[in-house]
C-alpha cells in the first residue's frame, strides 16, 4: 500500500496569517484555538506528522481541520455542536415535575414519610404516571434546571405588637436624623457566655481541621454581657457580670449618664422584662433618659446585633476558653481593637424592603 499524498491547506493571504495569528492569541473557545492553530501550522508548511506531534491530536483530526478550511474557511474553525439527542422528556411535563417536587407527600395522601428523596419523588411521577420512567439523575437536573433546590426549612415569628409600624419608623427616624439635642445609644446582653469549646473556621491545611474537645464541664457557671453601641462614634462599651436583672442593668444605665452628663440620652432597648421595669422607668425618666424600645419580634432592628455576630465570629468562634478570665480578656482584647477603628454608624438598611413597609407583613415571604 502506497504512502497517503501530504495534506496541506490552501495558499493564505496575508491577511487571512494575521487573522489566524489573532485567533491563535485570543480565541477563548478550546476548539476554536486549537483549529486556527493546525491551519497556521499547515500553512506554514508543517506536515500532518509534525502537526499531531506537537498538538498531541490524530492524524484524521488534523487532515479533517485542514480539508475543512480549504472548503469553508474561516467557518470551519467554529464548533458546530450537535446539541445532542433530543429530550425525551417535554418542557411541560418538566415544568410538572418541578410543581410536584415543590409539593409535600402529605397533600398526596403518603403519610410514610414527610419529604421526598429523588428515589421517592422517582417512583411517585412513575406511580402517577407522569412519565414511564426517570434516573435519580435525570431527575436531578431537571430540578436543578426548573431553579428547585434542596433547602432546609426556616422558621418565622410573627410580631403581634399593634404598634410594630410606628415603633419601628420611631427607630428609623433615631438612626438615620439622631436628635441634636442627645445621643442614641444601642443596649442589649450577650450571652450566656459558656466556658466552652466553640466552633470556628481557620486556615489549615487540606482536610486537617483544628480539633476541639467534645467533652466539657460547666462548673464555673455563665456570665453575661451588657453592651452598648454609641451611634455618634461607633464605640462600644460593655461589662460582664453574672447575672442580667434589671439592677445590672440599672447600673449600665447609669453608667451611660456618667459617661455623657448634660446630654439626653436616647436608649433603644429590646422588650426583655428587666429593661421595663418600674424602677428603671422611674430613674430613666429622672435623669433626662428616653428608653425607645423596639417592636415585639423586632431584635433585627437593633443595630448591636450586627456587633454581637462580628464580636462572636472574630472573638469566641474556635475558642476553647478554660476560665472566665481568659475569655473576658479575649473579649476585652476585641472591643479595644473595634474601637480603635471605628466610625460614626450611618445608613442603616437604607435600601431594605422594611422602608417601604405600610403594615406589618401577614406571613414570611
Amino acid at each position: 500500500m502506497g504512502r497517503r499524498p501530504g495534506v496541506f491547506v490552501r495558499p493564505v493571504s496575508m491577511e487571512e496569517g494575521r487573522r489566524l495569528q489573532r485567533i491563535s492569541r485570543t480565541a477563548k473557545d478550546a476548539v476554536r484555538l486549537r483549529r486556527a492553530i493546525v491551519v497556521m501550522m499547515s500553512a506554514q508548511g508543517q506536515s500532518v506528522p509534525d502537526i499531531t506531534s506537537l498538538m498531541q491530536v490524530s492524524a484524521d483530526y488534523v487532515r479533517d481541520v485542514i480539508h475543512a478550511f480549504n472548503e469553508q474557511g474561516f467557518e470551519a474553525l467554529d464548533p458546530k455542536w450537535s446539541g445532542g439527542r433530543p429530550r425525551m422528556i417535554s418542557s411541560q411535563v418538566r415544568e410538572h415535575i418541578c410543581l410536584i417536587a415543590r409539593t409535600s407527600p402529605a397533600d398526596w395522601k403518603i403519610s410514610a414519610f414527610s419529604t421526598w428523596s429523588l428515589t421517592k419523588l422517582a417512583e411517585h411521577l412513575v406511580k402517577q404516571n407522569v412519565v414511564p420512567a426517570v434516573s435519580r439523575e435525570t431527575l436531578r437536573r431537571i430540578l436543578r434546571e426548573g431553579r428547585v433546590s434542596w433547602q432546609t426549612s426556616t422558621t418565622w415569628k410573627s410580631s403581634n405588637d399593634p404598634d410594630f409600624i410606628a415603633k419601628m419608623h420611631r427607630i428609623l427616624a433615631l438612626y438615620d436624623s439622631p436628635p441634636t439635642d442627645g445621643r442614641v445609644v444601642c443596649v442589649d446582653e450577650f450571652g450566656p457566655l459558656n466556658l466552652m469549646p466553640r466552633k470556628g473556621k481557620a486556615w489549615r491545611p487540606h482536610r486537617s481541621p483544628r480539633r476541639l474537645r467534645a467533652t466539657y464541664n460547666r462548673y464555673d457557671g455563665v456570665m453575661h454581657m451588657l453592651a452598648v453601641l454609641d451611634l455618634a462614634t461607633g464605640k462600644m462599651y460593655y461589662r460582664i457580670r453574672p447575672r442580667k436583672r434589671w439592677c445590672e442593668f440599672l447600673s449600665l444605665l447609669k453608667s451611660l449618664r456618667i459617661r455623657w452628663p448634660g446630654e439626653k440620652l436616647y436608649v433603644v432597648p429590646d422588650n426583655f422584662s428587666p429593661h421595663k421595669h418600674p424602677n428603671v422607668r422611674a430613674w430613666a425618666a429622672a435623669n433626662d433618659i428616653e428608653l425607645v424600645f423596639l417592636p415585639t419580634y423586632g431584635s433585627w432592628l437593633n443595630w448591636i446585633e450586627s456587633e454581637f455576630a462580628a464580636l462572636r465570629y472574630f472573638a469566641l468562634n474556635g475558642t476553647d476558653h478554660r476560665s472566665h478570665g481568659e475569655q473576658n480578656a479575649a473579649i476585652g482584647a476585641y472591643v479595644r481593637w473595634r474601637n480603635a477603628r471605628a466610625e460614626p454608624k450611618t445608613s442603616f438598611a437604607p435600601d431594605s424592603p422594611i422602608r417601604t413597609w405600610t403594615e406589618y407583613p401577614a406571613k414570611a415571604a
